[in-house]
């Protein structure tokens, strides 16, 4: 029985999720710390969606290859999600015997490999989970409220909320020329405009899609 114990362990995979809300958020911080703890970069799967559902392609591919022994590693409890079900996914990883590590909370990571103490280890581990959850939940629902406390005094006073309108610089369409004609870099036509890069693109495209650039040469 202990050699079995003992080749099941070195069978063991260790497989990690990442997770940012939206496409525009940069997913290198927890890859890189995964990384650093030695984890393949092929057993690091990731998605950029919001924590709403389970219904992610990184994280159903992620959730498939983990096996009875298998270590799950995410950066914070939020990553895997925030919603009720939560739980239910939490209680699926204790089912099957697979451990959970949560880099930023080490009070999840319990483990205990004398088994007459396995399930006060259990027990102690889901009670900082279920703490975790509300604070979570906690957090969040003071975050929605303060938002819409926000808005609701914005639009009393009538003020804009949100996030301030840009608008299209007045040398854009000179700067965007010289810029696809390959006179100047994308770097040059960004310094030039006074506009951040990510909002320089969303003006190009917008310029490409109506045909506003005629290439002279």
């Amino acid at each position: 029985t202990k050699n079995l114990k003992m080749e099941m362990m070195e069978m063991s995979k260790t497989i990690a999720y990442a997770r940012v809300s939206t496409k525009g958020q940069n997913l290198d911080r927890q890859i890189e710390e995964f990384i650093k703890l030695g984890i393949p970069e092929k057993n690091i799967y990731w998605d950029k969606l919001s924590g709403k559902n389970f219904d992610r392609t990184g994280y159903l591919y992620a959730k498939k290859c983990l096996e009875t022994g298998d270590t799950f590693v995410i950066d914070d409890l939020d990553r895997l999600g925030r919603n009720d079900d939560l739980r239910k996914e939490w209680q699926y990883f204790m089912d099957n015997e697979i451990n959970v590590r949560v880099l930023s909370l080490p009070s999840l990571n319990l483990d205990y490999d004398a088994e007459s103490i396995k399930p006060l280890a259990k027990m102690i581990r889901n009670i900082v989970f279920e703490i975790f959850c509300w604070e979570a939940q906690n957090k969040r629902a003071t975050i929605l409220r303060t938002q819409s406390d926000g808005i609701k005094c914005a639009l009393e006073q009538g003020r804009p909320y949100g996030r301030p309108k840009i608008d299209i610089p007045t040398n854009f369409g000179e700067i965007y020329t010289q810029w696809k004609q390959g006179i100047i870099t994308g770097t040059k036509a960004i310094e030039l405009t006074g506009l951040k890069r990510n909002k320089f693109y969303d003006f190009a495209k917008i310029y490409d899609s109506k045909g506003e650039f005629k290439n002279e040469k």
